[in-house]
């Protein structure tokens, strides 16, 4: 690592914020990119910075203040030390101030004198002495503001000192060069000393223009002489005295005129009250029956706060007049209020016409027949009627729709056309969208005291008002949209109910019901933000909750419905790389859900604002999932029953004695199985390939299949439908013994059926005497038909091998036993011949043996009678060896090793 830097020198000392400084030292960098930092006085500098060599460094001082060390920081030699400070200070700098900053990014402007342009100069001084001060690199090492504490460097200063000037700037500089520049500067001095001639020269310009100005002013004074005289003054002061004499006569003259027409004004007015009173009978009826009852208002309130004490006759008579007019106008407005429908900015208006024209009224005998009546009050009760009319009118109306279009049986139904329901349900949600909020806020208005008169508030009616128009509300929709559910108890309680139409049309609905749930949700969210309480938002929320899961249902429903239609798609092309001999089928199932899913999710399972959870623990929803789904699955194990069973009946299969060419009861296929299927070009799928394929989807099902369709319900948000998983996963057991006991009971019948009629092929008999060496035909027959089967089982789905050969291989050692125990005696080449080849079965199909055929098969041996003798044993042992190599092809297909 490199040496600190250490700065030793600075020049110059001090300055302004800007100041160009020159910074010498020792180990200051040994490139560019080596210079890490600089810090002036504490500021940053390092974007200013100029890195010339090893010891030079320029850069410009930053926004500091008082002195302070120069810290330079390398990449090579990290943080450095200064042995100099520099002091900082702030000073404005203007054109005609000298500067020891020379900033060239901004030269200084060029100042006019007259007809001529300096010189521009910059702002740095030149040496009075004449003397360059480059090279001059040797600086004094103390602070010249200690040395000379009331001086200072700046020849522009009162207080310059030439030796700080002189140590400054030429510490350096010899004798002889100081000397020269003595002469120098004295031929300068004597330069300017040369009177005022030089001064004018320099000065011409200037001197011209004030020449010039003179001119002027003398002109224009010639021109004012000869129009006003030599007595300007006195004009003036005249013109100003006329001027005020004027406008004193103008204001009189206003003020006169003003008092004229103030007593014109008192006048008028006077005329206008009465003719507004003699007037105000017929004025209030003209507005009424405009409909401007602010104006009825507000002449009325004016009438009774002018003539209200009178004691005139006249006067009062007329105001009873008024009074009477009013008093119907009341009537009118009363009626106006409860007429519906209207607007609740018309009902509002209205209503504070009508309370202001009752408390102006109070108090009278005239005023005093209406005093029960609360309009605010009454427009809330007839508003709640209306609504609810509207609800029951529309219902009776699309229900009567319903009950013609169910008559009219011979016109068949456009599938396109939107069902009567749904037009209900989008009407209702409208009707409650716009008039609920209405009778809401005119509730508002009317409990904040905005429309309410003297009368006493009602709170508790208003707000079984509400509920009731939101419970009615609720009770149209169910009846319109859950048609699945129990509607009895709604018919008692409402003692409505929506016509039962065909199964057709309730098929054509359901597919509209997530519309429905739109239509509710959007009359909800305008509830919402009304701010009702909880207990009203409750209702519409359990109803959103229930439709929900309806949607819920039929969605799943549908997609049951899907589901066992599957058999149709089902190719029986192998894809499965978990369970060799399963099909793209549970895919396929896989895909229906999945859509299904996104379907459910989008359209009914995500809360929107104020919705409750419906996969709550122990819930209706979460049983309503366990349900749909199990009964999803039933469907997919139906399915594979299906495809597994179909056309079955209609094959005919024959049992043959021998069929050692070819599969049992199965028509030798042209088409074995290919890359990715079962079948191969246009051959058709032979029933036991059919069996086997459903069997390995069986297998596959039961064994992760299901399990994988419940992790991605689990993806989607659901809990995992353990109960629906388990109980799917036992059906599939269950079919899946039926099928497996179909399969070996088709396959392992004719094989045991063929062992007896070929033990005993040509009059064989096993008391008498006879050649041996070799396995009998049966022996031989038994393991080419099983040799057939494991072929076939192993092309499709090589899982399935054991759980059918072992029932098949059962099936033979107990034909084997019951055969050998019906021998009544052996010979002695018959007992060998036995042994060899019950031992050779017994021993070729061992990884298919369970307990209970060993059993058989020992049973068999035993059978044999009388037992072997040790040369009997010897000779049977040799055979078998001999017998196994030669079938070692055979043996090898069951996983035997080579003798």
């Amino acid at each position: 690592m490199a040496p600190q830097p250490v700065v030793t020198g600075l020049s110059p000392k001090e300055g302004p914020p800007g100041t160009r400084v020159i910074i010498r030292g020792e180990f200051l960098g040994t490139r560019v990119q080596d210079l890490i930092g600089l810090k002036i006085c504490g500021s940053d500098c390092l974007l200013s910075a100029e890195w010339k060599s090893p010891n030079k460094i320029i850069a410009r001082t930053g926004p500091a203040k008082g002195k302070g060390d120069i810290i330079v920081t390398t990449l090579s030699g990290g943080v450095g030390t200064s042995t100099v400070q520099f002091r900082a200070y702030h000073e404005t700098i203007g054109p005609l101030k000298e500067s020891a900053v020379w900033i060239e990014e901004s030269p200084s402007q060029n100042f006019a004198w007259g007809r001529r342009t300096l010189a521009q100069s910059g702002l740095t001084q030149e040496d009075p002495l004449g003397l360059s001060i480059e090279g001059n690199e040797q600086k004094i090492p103390e602070d010249l503001r200690d040395l000379f504490p009331d001086a200072c460097g700046d020849l522009s200063q009162e207080h310059f000192s030439p030796s700080w000037f002189l140590l400054e700037n030429h510490l350096a500089t010899s004798f002889e060069d100081l000397k020269a520049g003595l002469a120098y500067l004295k031929r300068k001095v004597e330069s300017q000393k040369e009177g005022q001639l030089s001064f004018l020269k320099s000065n011409a310009g200037s001197v011209i223009d004030q020449l010039d100005t003179l001119m002027n002013i003398r002109d224009k004074l010639q021109e004012d002489v000869k129009l006003h005289g030599n007595e300007q003054l006195n004009v003036l002061e005249a013109s100003i005295e006329n001027s005020i004499s004027e406008s004193q006569k103008i204001f009189t003259d206003v003020l006169v005129r003003k008092e004229k027409a103030d007593s014109t004004r008192s006048v008028l007015f006077a005329l206008s009250r009465h003719k507004f009173l003699f007037c105000l009978p017929n004025s209030v009826d003209r507005r009424a029956k405009t409909g401007e009852y602010d104006i009825v208002v507000n002449d009325y309130s004016r009438a009774k706060n002018l003539f209200g004490k009178t004691e005139i006759p006249i006067f009062r008579k007329v105001l009873e007049e008024v009074d009477h007019r009013i008093l119907s106008i009341r009537k009118q407005l009363h009626e106006k209020v409860v007429k519906m429908p209207q607007s609740v900015e018309q009902q509002k208006k209205l209503i504070k016409a009508l309370t202001s024209l009752e408390l102006q009224q109070s108090g009278t005998p005239i005023g005093d027949k209406l005093r029960n009546i609360d309009p605010a009050w009454d427009a809330i009760e007839a508003r709640a009627k209306y609504l609810e009319a509207t609800f029951r009118q529309t219902f009776e109306q699309h229900a009567s729709k319903e009950t013609t279009s169910g008559q009219e049986k011979s016109k068949s139904r456009d599938p396109s056309q939107t069902p009567s329901r749904v037009n209900f349900c989008e009407e209702l949600c409208d009707i409650a969208a716009s008039q609920l909020p209405d009778l809401w806020r005119l509730g508002q208005l009317y409990f904040t005291g905005e429309l309410r008169g003297p009368h006493d508030p009602k709170p508790g009616d208003f707000k079984r008002m509400v509920l009731t128009a939101i419970e009615k509300f609720c009770v149209y929709l169910r009846l319109a949209i859950l048609i699945a559910a129990d509607q009895r108890a709604l018919r008692q309680t409402s003692g409505l109910s929506w016509p039962i139409g065909s199964a057709s049309a309730t098929h054509q609905f359901l597919p509209w019901i997530p519309q429905c749930l739109r239509y509710t949700r959007i009359a909800y969210a305008s509830l919402i933000s009304l701010d009702l309480p909880s207990e009203a938002l409750d209702i519409i929320q359990k109803l959103i909750d229930e439709v929900r899961l309806f949607c819920f249902s039929i969605i799943f429903k549908r997609a049951t419905d899907r589901c066992k239609k599957l058999s149709t798609h089902e190719t029986w092309e192998l894809g499965v790389e978990e369970y060799p001999g399963a099909t793209l089928l549970p895919a396929a199932l896989e895909a229906l859900l999945i859509e299904t899913l996104d379907e459910v999710q989008t359209v009914c399972m995500q809360p929107e604002a104020r919705e409750g959870n419906l996969l709550e623990p122990q819930s209706d929803g979460q049983r309503e999932v366990t349900q749909r789904l199990q009964e999803f699955l039933s469907a997919f194990s139906g399915v594979i029953e299906e495809l597994a069973f179909h056309s079955h009946d209609e094959e005919t299969p024959t049992h043959n004695v021998s069929q050692l060419l070819g599969f049992p009861n199965a028509q030798q296929p042209d088409s074995v199985a290919g890359s990715g299927g079962v079948g191969g070009g246009a051959a058709a799928v032979t029933w036991e390939q059919r069996m086997l394929c459903c069997l390995a989807n069986y297998a596959y099902c039961n064994k992760s299949f299901f399990q994988h369709l419940g992790e991605i319900f689990v993806r989607y948000g659901y809990p995992l439908p353990t109960l629906a998983i388990e109980t799917a996963r036992y059906t599939v057991n269950q079919l899946f013994t039926n099928l497996l006991e179909e399969y070996v009971e088709h396959k392992g019948d004719p094989l045991v059926g063929t062992i007896e009629p070929s033990m005993y092929l040509g009059r064989f008999q096993w008391d008498h005497e006879m050649e041996i060496g070799q396995l009998r035909p049966y022996a031989h027959e038994c393991c080419d038909n099983l040799v057939g089967v494991y072929s076939e089982i192993y092309s499709i789905s090589p899982a399935l091998l054991r759980p059918i050969l072992e029932s098949i291989v059962q099936t033979i050692s107990e034909e084997l036993a019951r055969l050998m125990s019906c021998v009544q005696r052996f010979s002695f080449t018959g007992a060998i011949q036995a042994h060899v080849d019950i031992r050779l079965l017994r021993d070729a199909l061992e990884g298919y043996v369970n307990e209970t055929a060993k059993n058989y098969f020992m049973e068999a041996l035993e059978a044999i009678n009388p037992p072997l003798s040790g040369e009997q044993k010897r000779k049977a042992d040799e055979i078998l060896e001999r017998v196994k190599r030669n079938m070692r092809l055979q043996l090898l297909c069951f996983g035997v090793k080579d003798p």
